[in-house]
Order: structure tokens, then C-alpha cells, then sequence
């Protein structure tokens, strides 16, 4: 009898901090494949405001969560790693990359990175967009806000309630990345 291959998505990203639009592509992305592997990265190019353990703790949690609320679905698991998104993806057995799209110029990068994915690693992207209430929400956003905002309250349609807890615990210890953020104001 012939083995069924089990179809991996692994999604991969630095979750700083994790925001609503993440768990959308964590959701749709249990109703496309197998199994979802949820990958805190590191991106040396920014500066993280929570360190991996911490992202992967919250990760835990809110998969946790949504995985109580509508079983059925493919299971998922958030690992940290570090080095190349390709190197991880192989050690996972990831069949494919699972990206969220907000706007056009997330496509152009998004594609560009797809492509060399694909002839370095031979591994496929499967993108989905992003949806209407998500479409302008970032972690680079978010961050400044915590840093500048006075009520992180107004982070509720961007964020899941913990997240927003632990906004709120960093703005109080004034952490170097959120006094970085509000000197450039």
C-alpha cells in the first residue's frame, strides 16, 4: 500500500509580537494543509523587543487557544530556530512555505524571496492574502505604538489580549528597543 505524504507548511517569521493578522494565516493555513508548523525566527535586520523564548511562549499560548476553539483542523506546533528559513524548513520536513500578504509591496518581497526559495532550496511558497482588517497591521507598527502611545487599549483590533499584557509589562521596564523607538520620534 502506497504511504500518503503528509502536507508540512512551515510559517516562518519573527513574531515580534505575535498580532491578529499571524493567527489569521496560522488559521487559514490549518484549513490548507496537514500540519502547520509556526517558526520564531530571528531577522538580524531588526531589533526584537521580545526574545525568542518570549515569542514562542505567547505563540504557544494563542495556538493553544485556537486550537481549543475550532478542532478539526490541522494541528500546529511553534519551534524556534535559528540560521537560514530553508535550513529549518528541510529539518521540519516542510513541503511548503506558508507567507501572509498585506499589500503590494509585501507581494514584491514576498516573491522575490518565494523565487529564491525555490531555486536554492526547491522548496514552494504558498501565499495567502491577508484579510481587509489585517492589511495594515505590523509589528513595526505596534512596536511604536508601545513605545509612543499612552493607551495600548487602541492595540486591540491589531493584537490578542496577552499580547497587549506583555505590551504593556515591557513599557514599564523600558526596555532599550522601545526608548530607541520613541527618541526617533
Amino acid at each position: 500500500m502506497a504511504e500518503t505524504r503528509q502536507h508540512v507548511a512551515m510559517y516562518p517569521g519573527s513574531f515580534d509580537p505575535p498580532t491578529l493578522g499571524h493567527l489569521d494565516v496560522i488559521r487559514r493555513g490549518r484549513r490548507l494543509f496537514d500540519r502547520v508548523i509556526v517558526a520564531v525566527g530571528q531577522n538580524p535586520a531588526k531589533e526584537s523587543l521580545f526574545a525568542a523564548d518570549e515569542r514562542v511562549e505567547m505563540l504557544d499560548t494563542l495556538v493553544a487557544q485556537l486550537l481549543e476553539s475550532e478542532p478539526g483542523e490541522a494541528p500546529v506546533e511553534v519551534l524556534s530556530f535559528d540560521g537560514l528559513t530553508v535550513d529549518f524548513a528541510r529539518s521540519v520536513k516542510a513541503s511548503v512555505i506558508l507567507r501572509g500578504i498585506r499589500n503590494l509591496s509585501d507581494l514584491q518581497n514576498e516573491v522575490q524571496q518565494a523565487v529564491t526559495n525555490r531555486e536554492v532550496a526547491g522548496l514552494e511558497t504558498a501565499f495567502v492574502v491577508a484579510g481587509q482588517s489585517f492589511a495594515y497591521t505590523s509589528s513595526s507598527l505596534i512596536k511604536q505604538i508601545t513605545a509612543m502611545g499612552e493607551d495600548l487599549g487602541v492595540l486591540a483590533s491589531m493584537c490578542p489580549p496577552i499580547v497587549i499584557e506583555r505590551l504593556r509589562q515591557k513599557k514599564r521596564e523600558q526596555p532599550a528597543a522601545l526608548r530607541r523607538l520613541a527618541d526617533r520620534a
